[in-house]
């Protein structure tokens, strides 16, 4: 339950705690959703951008690594969101990111998405940094659960994100995706109003002295971090590559309407987000790497089958594919704050600079790829490669 003081309302957040505070860390969770219903809107566009600008998937596949290059800030934004309070980075990232994403419809240039992604990439990143560790601050020994519910949020978005643009684009036209842009914010003044007095930053302030150097305890975890870092790519095209190309795999590839190609992947990432919900869960009570090696084994499977099927046993193996392709999320940031005694937002911010470059790159080749092969070859090539991410999982310890 949510705990207010009677006169502050402000949260008090004990690391020592036990209690999973389920009240806020569903208010967490709620503020990821609003915020990546609107940074989901790319994938569906990009069919009807690419056609509108006449690019390649090569090309197109360039915005995703301009989106993701503010992520190399992220060990910075962990550093300040160490010294002040993050509770504001979560308030106003929804608006920001609304505005860039929902003008994508009105660009009129490759450029002008650029510099839209570009800004929405630096409001993405502010978010992401410090919004795990908080939910860790308010999910006491249940980090896996918490984590869950956090990307649980974020899933439920990409479910939804490519209904409402879809949905937009269909009733206004692609010109009119900007009438969207009221919404965010609106959705940013509620946040206000719900998280503006919950105060965490004074937990971070507490350990300041403890903290330490930053490249000391860089060091301490480099070997920790190049296991993750090896996982991720491994397993990266496979799933960059479904959530970025899907809507023009089906659309351009197979010959489906914009409708049965954005309802394709919401139908999957909603299968991502019940795999968020109970992968972290699942991993509290079995151990992370045991759920990451199963994880490692059983998703290029899946992806084999989607790809090597047709007709309704083809939508079978996306929705049991995208169960397992999102389940390692929350484990892999379970992970991060399980360890992440000293600077865990700073910590946090490194993991999350790994994954979001690994993806950018991944989105990047499997554009060349498709271009080269087609994206139904460069799924199948994917597969294989996730195969690769199983020894990592196997070199994590089981505590």
């Amino acid at each position: 339950m949510t705990n207010f003081s009677n006169d502050e309302h402000t949260l008090k957040s004990k690391p020592s705690s036990k209690e999973f505070q389920s009240g806020n860390v569903i208010l967490i969770a709620a503020s990821h959703m609003l915020h990546d219903i609107y940074s989901s809107f790319l994938a569906s566009l990009r069919p009807l951008l690419i056609e509108k600008f006449g690019i390649t998937l090569a090309l197109a596949s360039i915005w995703d690594l301009i989106m993701r290059v503010p992520w190399f800030l992220n060990p910075l934004i962990g550093i300040i969101a160490e010294r002040t309070a993050p509770r504001y980075f979560i308030i106003l990232t929804p608006a920001i990111t609304a505005i860039a994403m929902s003008l994508l419809g009105v660009a009129p240039s490759f450029t002008i998405i650029c510099i839209l992604l570009f800004t929405m990439g630096i409001s993405s990143a502010v978010f992401h940094v410090p919004a795990p560790t908080m939910v860790k601050r308010l999910s006491g020994n249940h980090t896996g659960r918490g984590m869950s519910y956090f990307m649980f949020g974020g899933e439920l978005a990409r479910t939804a994100g490519p209904l409402i643009i879809t949905a937009s684009v269909s009733y206004w036209g692609l010109e009119g995706t900007w009438k969207l842009i009221p919404f965010g914010l609106v959705a940013s003044f509620i946040l206000f109003l719900k998280l503006r007095k919950i105060k965490i930053s004074d937990d971070f302030k507490k350990k300041k002295a403890s903290n330490g150097d930053i490249l000391p305890t860089l060091k301490l975890y480099l070997p920790f971090f190049a296991v993750l870092i090896g996982f991720t790519l491994f397993r990266a095209i496979m799933k960059s590559g479904l959530t970025a190309f899907l809507p023009t795999f089906f659309y351009s590839e197979k010959g489906e309407s914009l409708w049965f190609a954005n309802s394709a992947l919401a139908v999957f990432q909603l299968a991502g987000a019940v795999g968020t919900v109970l992968a972290g869960s699942i991993s509290d009570k079995i151990g992370r790497r045991t759920t990451l090696v199963t994880i490692s084994l059983i998703s290029p499977i899946m992806m084999f089958l989607f790809i090597n099927t047709d007709g309704w046993l083809s939508l079978i193996f996306l929705v049991l594919m995208g169960f397992f392709v999102f389940a390692p999320g929350p484990v892999l940031i379970a992970l991060v704050q399980d360890r992440a005694k000293q600077l865990p937002v700073f910590m946090n911010s490194i993991y999350m600079t790994v994954n979001f470059i690994s993806a950018a790159l991944a989105v990047f080749f499997a554009g060349v790829m498709g271009d080269w092969l087609g994206l139904e070859k460069t799924y199948l090539i994917s597969s294989i490669l996730a195969l690769g991410a199983i020894p990592f999982a196997l070199l994590l310890k089981k505590k």
